[in-house]
């Protein structure tokens, strides 16, 4: 197996989790190089399910070792709390396989509170998860944010400034009504995490590089979707990172010329949790998997928005981050519907669209135009072998590879490991 990134072709919840689970088989080193703890990844392995935010889903395997790459940004007390929970569990994390990029920025309660009272005052929402990432990312570019090495090497300084900042913040707040943070109390917080990830702290570009030169291969777990790419995605309805491949080379610091394969993952339909436009949106597909207990968010529990496969958006995702291949999700989802919509191109102001629209209100008033295809209309959650699914599942895939240009290399018939099919 080649260095490999995994890259979701929606609006994320596509299933990468359980598709970069399965690849960890061959792989040595396991990267998460964007995003925060809005993302939620879920994996079932052996019975168990394990819901993960930060950590790369290749810590479930043993011998693996996982690292957290500078493009993340990361909520320590959040991580400790991940990290305690799969011990609980029966995982062991420890340096020996979970390392963090010194260079990652930090989540700061101060950014929680920013990320809650922007999304309550905005006329437009976003649909933000409130977690701080959208403020984090913006110190970051301000040239103001705390990263890991600040907080685990010089405790001191680390209090000083963060006093400072608070007291920045604090005076914004009581100006809008909002409670003052304690300075003391949190740095106390955020110190007593610093000491428990000390032992996981590293120059990850260093260790990554290392392990090339090894002839190590690596794994790239990339985080949310192409559509909430702060540059490619439906903007403003997007995300504060890179969540296209390219993001997972300058958040890991390694090079393109490393990059092997880029896998797309799509569900057999589409789903969005959030603000936007969503043109494909089908509100009868939405109850009929919210009442199989089916397309809640894992990181926030809500409902996730429902409509039929748009294959303009994987069209588009797999140009921008360059597919190799295809992993189709949840395509027993699909198998009681005796015909399937499938969205080839909008139409707009009486003119066709193969790509979707830079513009959020153009994309809200697309029209869809779909092809009708036969369902198969029976249980595929059995299927081992591609060359055993159903006729009319199989001339459905064969329809994605046509308008995609991208082969489809493996099927998920269910929510286990052993329910995805290699081709």
């Amino acid at each position: 197996m080649s260095n490999t990134i995994v890259i979701g072709a929606q609006w994320g919840d596509e299933g990468k989790g359980k598709i970069v689970d399965l690849l960890t088989e061959k792989a040595d080193v396991v990267v998460r190089p964007q995003g925060g703890n809005n993302a939620g990844h879920t994996v079932i392995s052996e019975g168990k399910q394990y819901i993960l935010h930060l950590i790369p889903s290749g810590i479930l395997w043993p011998g693996k070792l996982c690292v957290i790459g500078n493009g993340v940004v990361m909520d320590p007390i959040a991580l400790l709390k991940e990290i305690d929970g799969l011990e609980e569990k029966g995982i062991a994390v420890s340096p020996e396989n979970l390392l963090i990029s010194n260079r990652a920025h930090l989540v700061m309660p101060f950014h929680r509170e920013m990320d809650a009272y922007k999304e309550a005052n905005r006329s437009v929402k976003i649909g933000t998860t409130k977690r701080g990432i959208g403020p984090t990312y913006g110190d970051k570019v301000d040239r103001i944010g705390f990263r890991l090495h600040e907080l685990v090497s010089d405790p001191d300084a680390f209090r000083a400034r963060f006093a400072a900042r608070v007291a920045e913040c604090n005076r914004l707040f009581e100006s809008v009504g909002l409670a003052p943070l304690d300075a003391d109390a949190h740095a106390g917080e955020l110190l007593a995490a610093g000491e428990r990830l000390a032992p996981y702290c590293a120059d990850t570009v260093e260790v990554l590089h290392r392990e090339i030169k090894k002839g190590s291969t690596l794994l790239f777990e990339g985080a949310q979707g192409t559509y909430l790419d702060i540059d490619q995605g439906t903007y403003p309805y997007v995300t504060s990172s890179n969540t296209t491949s390219g993001g997972a080379c300058t958040g890991s610091g390694v090079p393109p010329q490393q990059i092997h394969r880029v896998v797309g993952v799509t569900k057999a339909y589409t789903t969005r949790v959030g603000e936007g436009p969503f043109p494909t949106q089908n509100d009868d597909l939405a109850d009929r998997f919210h009442k199989m207990g089916r397309e809640f968010g894992a990181t926030t529990g809500r409902k996730r928005r429902c409509g039929w496969l748009d294959l303009v958006l994987v069209r588009y995702a797999a140009m921008v981050n360059g597919f190799d291949e295809l992993a189709i999700t949840i395509l027993d989802g699909l198998d009681d519907c005796p015909e399937i919509p499938v969205c080839t191109h909008y139409e707009l102001d009486g003119k066709k669209l193969h790509l979707p629209p830079a513009s959020a209100k153009e994309f809200a008033r697309v029209t869809p135009v779909y092809e009708m295809l036969p369902g198969w209309q029976c249980d595929t959650t059995g299927v081992t072998r591609y060359e055993d699914l159903p006729a009319n599942a199989l001339a459905y895939l064969a329809r994605i590879e046509q308008e995609t240009e991208t082969r489809v290399s493996m099927v998920g018939v269910g929510p286990s490991r052993d329910q995805t099919i290699i081709r």
